[in-house]
């Protein structure tokens, strides 16, 4: 895991930005905003998450008591066996980008309600601070500066009486961020793999198994 310490500071620094929003749009949305800490409603199932922010929940990952580690690798070789009914070979880098898209909604259906492998018997994140960047940005709709809405979907639990869609104060500099995710996510796999690379995927549960001492990819970008 060497190479990589400035781009996990730097990355950091990226989605306390994202916090900060978050925290800022609980403060004007007050009660139309149900997700906090310890709210686990949309902890369930399968998404995909990219390699970087995998490698950031295993450094999470590490940092937790070997009993709980134990739970957390049984819940997530289930998870990946699951997957293998659907790719026999998903395996080590776990990478679900050799795989057609169209095949991705099949592997991680919406109806799932399996919990997290990464989600304490109290509800709570056990990496809470390592937790991906699509967790901090879900559950309010993503919508630019300058108005552009990237994302118009948001948790059924949000905005019951609203439209988040026509407040302003939620707006975000939502393209700027993602080119910077963008750049440190290219040359974090430079980093990495010796290749950048534009989009690596996989899911939460491969996060723990991930071997990147050792990772090598295939995949063409």
């Amino acid at each position: 895991m060497n190479n990589t310490e400035e781009i996990v500071v730097r990355y950091r620094k990226l989605l306390a930005e994202v916090d900060a929003w978050f925290e800022q749009c609980s403060l004007v949305a007050g009660d139309c905003i149900s997700c906090r800490q310890g709210c686990s409603a949309c902890c369930r199932g399968l998404f995909d998450i990219t390699i970087l922010d995998a490698f950031m929940l295993r450094l999470g990952f590490e940092k937790l008591q070997p009993v709980v580690k134990e739970r957390v690798l049984s819940a997530s070789k289930n998870s990946i066996n699951g997957i293998r009914r659907f790719w026999p070979d998903f395996r080590q880098p776990y990478l679900m980008n050799i795989y057609p898209e169209e095949e991705w909604d099949m592997v991680m259906p919406d109806e799932d309600e399996t919990p997290c492998p990464l989600l304490g018997q109290d509800g709570l994140c056990l990496v809470y601070d390592n937790r991906p960047m699509t967790c901090r940005l879900h559950g309010i709709p993503l919508v630019d500066t300058e108005g552009e809405v990237l994302f118009d979907e948001w948790c059924s639990l949000n905005f019951v009486n609203s439209d988040p869609l026509q407040i302003q104060e939620l707006r975000f500099h939502f393209n700027e961020l993602f080119v910077q995710e963008q750049l440190l996510f290219r040359e974090f796999t430079r980093r990495l793999l010796g290749q950048c690379f534009n989009e690596l995927d996989t899911v939460i549960p491969a996060a723990v198994l991930l071997d990147f001492g050792n990772i090598s990819v295939s995949v063409t970008d």
